[in-house]
């Protein structure tokens, strides 16, 4: 009996440790990084590995504590979601040695690093397809890997043709590259795990973010969300506590649904984009009230997952012009703060702590990274609009009042105050410009203060015992105060101002 106690015990604090690796993981300050377009190390003009390697110092200065990289497995693509090897890294990038290296280096910094899994298919190109197009042509139709894929008699919307065969292939992504894998195939599912076994234990990443989730099974959500949960109770049998993040890019209220299958994350698509609720706050004419209508909306359809807000990524248009802030970057700053004072894992897509734009053709969206006009990559092929609109990194790294050193001083915020980011989130006041938020986590609690009017200070009195102003976020070097002479503290809110309170 003591024995099983013992074991009982033991068993129940390595889920707890666990839990604990999840939860810190989840609540990381998430960077997107198209590897590409980052950072070039050896000359060719294409980014790589050891080029984001030699850009760690700035990102653990910029307070990322995660890593998000689309995908680094071989592909005949620039975009590289069409994988061709799923346990090699793209020579482009460098080799599964440089991979390790990285992975290292930002464990050592205390930096977790996920990538893009896109299982949904994978490249026609790659040696499982053409083996069973090769089978079809020559009538060997009991080769297993034909049941690796969808194949059809029958044309349809979503397929293309075999060449040399009356056969037709099943694909999501229209184009004729991209073959769906069949994801009820017990050889494939073994595959799979063997993949994400590959990954999180032998290379050492932390998580995953998935491509496509709504499309493994052409948007049947209850089929996804199976699949799903089938995918994330493996990934954590073979390393608790890592972290996946899934793209559905859908209505809050699917979202919602997809929240059932246990992933950690949904990328949070209602707040993004021109049409988001950022965006949508910042246009009304009541835009504190409005946002924190949303942000109850948000946390009404799902109370209990980590959330996961962003801007833009690489499948959307750049924030700096959904936002219309070419030239205001006040609004630029006040948007970033909107979006990380939500709560949650907040991710941000590479250069937009600069302000970098590009909207159109999905190449514009994936621009070189703009460290300084003599050290970029080349640009992604097929890129039909070239344009920078703020100062490179360089210059505004050496600028207190950039919306770099902005985003530097939200993340940084969030790091010191973990509720923020981690605590139940109730409004303790609210008007049409003017909005204070508690948020309790563990032992803490803090106060968020926001002013959502960018031309004028406003005031709000606060009704709790000994208000402290811990830090404050502010634009065009505008300061907030905090007044408790009267008898009463009297918060005044410098316009687009940010408080963090006691």
């Amino acid at each position: 009996m003591i024995r099983r106690g013992m074991a009982a015990l033991l068993l129940m604090a390595v889920m707890i440790i666990a839990a604990g690796a999840a939860q810190a993981e989840a609540y990381c300050n998430w960077y997107e990084v198209f590897v590409r377009s980052y950072q070039d190390s050896d000359g060719d003009g294409i980014g790589d590995l050891n080029g984001l390697r030699s850009r760690l110092d700035y990102i653990e200065e910029m307070g990322y504590t995660g890593l998000w990289l689309m995908p680094v497995m071989p592909s005949p693509s620039y975009h590289k979601y069409d994988v061709t090897d799923y346990y090699g890294i793209d020579p482009e990038y460098g080799t599964l040695e440089d991979m390790r290296a990285l992975v290292e280096d930002c464990h050592a910094r205390g930096i977790r690093l996920i990538i893009d899994l896109p299982v949904n298919h994978s490249s026609s190109q790659h040696p499982w397809f053409l083996e069973a197009c090769e089978a079809l042509r020559s009538g060997d139709t009991d080769n297993p890997r034909i049941g690796w894929y969808g194949f059809t008699k029958e044309a349809g919307q979503k397929t293309a043709p075999v060449a040399g065969t009356d056969w037709h292939y099943e694909e999501q992504f229209s184009g004729g590259g991209m073959p769906d894998l069949n994801l009820e195939n017990e050889a494939v599912l073994a595959e799979i795990e063997k993949i994400m076994a590959f990954w999180l234990q032998d290379v050492g990443v932390d998580g995953f973010r998935l491509d496509a989730v709504t499309s493994y099974f052409a948007s049947d959500t209850d089929r996804n969300v199976a699949f799903l949960a089938w995918l994330n109770d493996t990934a954590e049998a073979l390393r608790p506590g890592c972290f996946i993040v899934g793209e559905a890019w859908v209505g809050l209220t699917e979202i919602a649904r997809y929240y059932e299958s246990g992933i950690d994350s949904f990328f949070l698509f209602p707040a993004s984009q021109a049409e988001g609720y950022i965006a949508k706050a910042l246009r009304s004419r009541t835009p504190a009230k409005a946002y924190m209508g949303y942000m109850e909306d948000v946390r009404a359809a799902i109370p209990e997952g980590v959330l996961a807000p962003f801007l833009g990524n690489h499948d959307t248009g750049r924030a700096i012009a959904s936002l219309q802030a070419r030239k205001n970057p006040e609004k630029a700053k006040f948007a970033e703060a909107m979006l990380n004072m939500m709560g949650g894992a907040t991710f941000t897509y590479y250069g937009e702590e600069i302000g970098m734009v590009g909207a159109g053709d999905d190449p514009n969206k994936r621009l070189a990274m703009y460290w300084n006009d003599g050290d970029m990559t080349q640009q992604p092929p097929g890129v039909t609009r070239l344009e920078y609109a703020y100062p490179c990194a360089d210059e505004q790294m050496a600028d207190e009042t950039s919306l770099l050193a902005y985003c530097r001083a939200l993340n940084r915020a969030k790091l010191a105050h973990p509720a923020i980011a981690r605590g139940e989130n109730s409004f303790v006041y609210g008007d049409s410009y003017v909005i204070i938020m508690r948020r309790v986590y563990g032992g803490e609690t803090c106060y968020v203060a926001m002013n959502f009017d960018g031309k004028q200070a406003r005031t709000a009195a606060l009704d709790w015992a000994n208000p402290t102003m811990m830090e404050q976020i502010n634009v065009s070097g505008n300061v907030s105060t905090l007044d408790q002479t009267g008898g009463g503290a009297v918060l005044t809110l410098a316009p687009y101002g940010v408080v963090i309170l006691h």
